[in-house]
């Protein structure tokens, strides 16, 4: 039996779209863990790049942390958290937001300090204050960039969230931990492909955001 049987048979199978381990509830659960994750790495790194980057400082401690960050491993991590926190939505967030800060912080550094310095200069010479030279001659210019970071951290955590099934919550990686026990590949197969087509889905939501928030002038650029 082939992949695309194996999907069809998932995707087919009226069982896999109702009750609690129906594909619209581990969808829901899969979600709600993103989304907690990338708002809460967002609220982290957002401020903090805007603020180094505005000022030019602190670049070097960025890399280094974001380096360090990168080489953690995301399981390794929910395992000794799971251990020291116990049971709960902590273990599981932990570990994503850790993953999430990096692209987060690091890029928004670089989009700002990326932006052209001759308009920042000017409004700087008309007495325009530091917050007004941020958001409304930085900001807009940095955005796409900045975007791209909040795009790179919300797909490594709709593939990594898969991992808070090893310690018995849902999501899609319920199908892929539960069918690997269970020698069900089919099922293994089509949390596979749950998650595949949540990242290309979340692809088309950035890609629609950045039409929308970002200005047509900056867009041509």
């Amino acid at each position: 039996m082939n992949v695309l049987n194996f999907i069809n048979a998932f995707f087919s199978d009226s069982a896999h779209w109702q009750g609690y381990d129906g594909i619209p509830t581990r969808l829901a659960e899969h979600l709600q863990y993103t989304l907690m994750a990338l708002v809460v790495a967002g609220a982290i790194g957002l401020p903090i790049g805007l603020l180094t980057g505005h000022t030019g400082r602190g670049g070097n401690a960025l890399g280094l942390i974001a380096t360090s960050a990168r080489a953690l491993p995301s399981f390794g991590l929910m395992v000794l958290m799971f251990i020291l926190l116990g049971l709960g939505i902590a273990p599981v967030m932990i570990p994503l937001v850790v993953l999430a800060i990096p692209p987060i912080l690091v890029t928004t550094n670089e989009a700002m300090r990326s932006v052209d310095p001759a308009p920042v200069d000017a409004a700087r010479g008309m007495g325009m204050a530091e917050a007004g030279i941020l958001f409304r001659v930085e900001l807009p210019v940095a955005l796409p960039l900045i975007l791209s970071g909040l795009r790179s951290a919300a797909i490594q955590i709709v593939s990594t969230a898969t991992i808070a099934a090893y310690v018995s919550f849902g999501g899609l990686g319920r199908y892929i931990i539960d069918g690997l026990y269970q020698k069900d590949y089919e099922k293994v197969v089509g949390g596979a492909t749950l998650v595949a087509g949540l990242a290309l889905a979340t692809l088309a939501v950035f890609w629609a955001v950045w039409r929308i928030a970002v200005s047509p002038g900056v867009r041509r650029r």
